[in-house]
């Protein structure tokens, strides 16, 4: 079993998680590396605090003290306009003050965010592509978070 921690982007907390959640029951985005028989128990979630990370402090040593093994910054900080200008700096605080290693990008990045991002310019731009690895490989998985798509979160 891997027991994670989910932080959310501020402009995003008021999410039910929804997306997130089912990526994780579903292994679609960022847990398609775990095997759909291995456990994942989510410890904790929390938004940053908004710019630049109010809650950057406590919230990932909650999630460690409660035996998180990862932190997953979650698929709005990449999602926004702009991209979070903080995500680096929140992954390096995390992974060198807390000691946790940290994941960015939960769930798939949806077709209408991926179009709207590429017609923009914003993640190239903002050299982000590196970061959009592991939520924008699979077009099967981005059509199924998709809100605008009539399947949306359907099997």
């Amino acid at each position: 079993m891997v027991k994670i921690g989910i932080m959310i982007c501020d402009r995003n907390r008021t999410c039910t998680g929804n997306k997130c959640f089912k990526s994780i029951i579903e292994r679609d985005g960022a847990f398609s590396e775990y095997p759909l028989n291995e456990p994942i128990e989510v410890v904790g979630w929390s938004a940053c605090g908004g710019c630049p990370g109010e809650r950057l402090e406590f919230s990932p040593a909650d999630f460690k003290k409660y035996g998180a093994e990862v932190v997953y910054l979650a698929s709005c900080y990449l999602a926004g306009y702009p991209v979070c200008p903080y995500i680096e700096d929140h992954k390096k605080y995390i992974e060198n003050i807390v000691g946790l290693p940290v994941k960015i990008g939960t769930h798939p990045m949806p077709t209408n965010y991926l179009k709207g991002h590429e017609k923009i310019g914003d993640w190239k731009r903002d050299k982000v592509e590196h970061l959009l690895k592991d939520v924008t490989k699979n077009k099967e998985d981005a059509d199924k978070y998709d809100s605008t798509n009539p399947n949306f979160l359907k099997k």
